[in-house]
């Protein structure tokens, strides 16, 4: 196997830090999204034709798109420690919080970037500018949604670190670093979460990429 991807870009990093919770190695190799090499037509053609990284490259050379597909994919393969929980409510409650993250934080943060970000300006060349504070309303309302659960228990699904908690993590990491929207300190229990999934090794040897 072999991962394309570009270390620190929050999809990538997802399978990053997925993997060093896992314990598990894999080849990369590098893709410079920077430089857009991921869309030049060799990538599209023999990669992954949407031009979206990470994308894991399987042993019989296919290839297998998207973040979340590939943790999944290697779950099944390596299934300790679990990610992805093991009873049917463990599994559902993970899926439902995995899916939460990526609709009401994720969707908004990507269109503060893509309309409100001086960076994918030559990209979205239209920008709308009301688009971006619309949607940085809606992820400062998902972090109340987030801060008052995270008041219940310690990890976003439960009392065990999951997936779920990668994707907030990334998420959230992504939205400070790059889109100026940070975590709201009266968000007590959602910044003691932040410090404690921060803290692990996984989130210490990936970090977040900077532009700056």
């Amino acid at each position: 196997m072999k991962l394309y991807t570009y270390a620190g870009a929050p999809n990538p990093r997802r399978v990053h830090l997925y993997l060093a919770e896992k314990g598990l190695e894999i080849p990369c190799e590098k893709v410079d999204i920077m430089a857009r090499a991921n869309r030049e037509p060799a990538f599209l053609e023999k990669v992954n034709r949407l031009g979206g990284i990470p994308v894991l490259e399987l042993d019989n050379g296919s290839h297998l798109a998207e973040s979340v597909a590939i943790c999944r994919y290697l779950e099944v393969l390596h299934p300790e420690p679990p990610l992805f929980g093991t009873t049917a409510e463990e599994v559902g409650r993970i899926e439902m919080w995995s899916r939460r993250i990526e609709l009401n934080l994720m969707r908004p943060v990507g269109m503060v970037w893509l309309h409100g970000s001086p960076f994918t300006k030559a990209v979205m060349p239209n920008q709308i500018a009301e688009v971006a504070e619309q949607s940085r309303g809606q992820a400062r309302d998902f972090q109340r949604f987030l801060d008052r659960a995270l008041a219940e228990h310690d990890y976003i699904a439960g009392n065990e670190f999951t997936i779920a908690d990668i994707l907030a993590l990334t998420t959230i990491d992504f939205a400070a670093g790059l889109v100026e929207l940070p975590i709201d300190p009266e968000r007590e229990s959602l910044v003691a979460w932040h410090e404690r999934v921060s803290a692990r090794p996984s989130a210490k040897e990936h970090p977040a990429v900077s532009l700056g």
